[in-house]
Order: C-alpha cells, then sequence, then structure tokens
C-alpha cells in the first residue's frame, strides 16, 4: 500500500489551441501527444478571427503537465494557445499563455480562476516604484497588469470567442499512478 500523501498525484486542466495554422495542426497533435504520454486526436474548427484554425482539449494527467504541455507548444511561434492546469490538494493551479511578439505568460491561479501574486513579487515592484521611480517613468500599475497577463488576455480575447460557438472539446488522458 502507497503511503498517504499531502499532495496530489494527478490534476486536470484545458488546452485552447486558440489560433494555429493548417499545416502546423498535426505536429500540435504529435506535441500534445508527447507531453502527455498518450494519442491526442483533436477536432480542428475554423478560428473566424484569423482564418486558422482552433482547438480545446480537456486533459488528466499528473501534476505539472501543464508546463509540459505549454513547453512542447511553444516551439511553434505563430501559435495563440493557452494551457490551465487546476488546482488540487496541496498544489496551486496553473495559466500558460502564449501570443506571437510576446511569448510565454505563467500565472498561478486559485480555485476560482483568479490570477494569484505572491507577496515577494508584489514587494519586489512596490520597491522597483519607489527607487526607479525617482529616475525614470517606472509605471507600477503597468507593471502590476503585466504580472497578471493583461497584455496576453487583450490579444487572445478575440480568438475566446470561439469557444463557445459549438465547436467540439475531445478529452486527452495520461493514466497516473
Amino acid at each position: 500500500m502507497r503511503a498517504s500523501s499531502q499532495f496530489a498525484d494527478a490534476s486536470a486542466g484545458v488546452v485552447y489551441i486558440h489560433s494555429s495554422p493548417a499545416a502546423l495542426c498535426p505536429h500540435v497533435e504529435w506535441a500534445l501527444a508527447s507531453a502527455l504520454g498518450a494519442p491526442a486526436k483533436m477536432r480542428w474548427t475554423a478560428q473566424p478571427a484569423d482564418g486558422h484554425l482552433r482547438a480545446t482539449s480537456d486533459w488528466i494527467g499528473p501534476v505539472g503537465t501543464a508546463s509540459r504541455i505549454a513547453q512542447a507548444l511553444r516551439s511553434w511561434p505563430v501559435l495563440r494557445f493557452e494551457v490551465t492546469e487546476d488546482p488540487t490538494d496541496g498544489v496551486d493551479g496553473e495559466r500558460y499563455s502564449f501570443v506571437p511578439g510576446l511569448g510565454l505568460w505563467h500565472g498561478t491561479t486559485s480555485a476560482n480562476g483568479d490570477v494569484m501574486l505572491g507577496e515577494l513579487r508584489l514587494r519586489a515592484m512596490v520597491q522597483a516604484a519607489r527607487e526607479l521611480g525617482r529616475y525614470s517613468a517606472y509605471d507600477l500599475a503597468a507593471e502590476i497588469d503585466r504580472a497578471l497577463g493583461a497584455p496576453w488576455d487583450e490579444d487572445l480575447e478575440i480568438y475566446r470567442y470561439g469557444i463557445d460557438s459549438g465547436a467540439e472539446v475531445t478529452w486527452l488522458r495520461r493514466d497516473v499512478g
């Protein structure tokens, strides 16, 4: 019998491929399959925002799977995607967003999906505002927005509308344990 742990072994989340050129779709599926250790057959639909394709997939796997998925997908700088991982016992949730030109953003999320900024990060921002603000135009509000992922959210918002248009969701599963 395995000893009890205070941390969860498995988590779940969602991969949102908001925009992918058609030629890249098979490569995205291969990258997902590699990150999950299981086949990933996604149903691609039109993305009205830019004429490319989009797909959404729920996944189940070990804690940390969202990070592996985001790392695999960021290899293609033309993709727009988000990967979420739900919080579990003893482990915060995560969200990764990728936008061409902005790169990869990562945030820790609470049980209700809010992005959380840690005390040390906020203290560093306040300190920088105190020190750098005297000599330059340090914008604390802009730094907080960036830490919360606002530039990525602004870019992705038009692509997110397609999620509610009846696009099929595929479940991806990686056995845990």
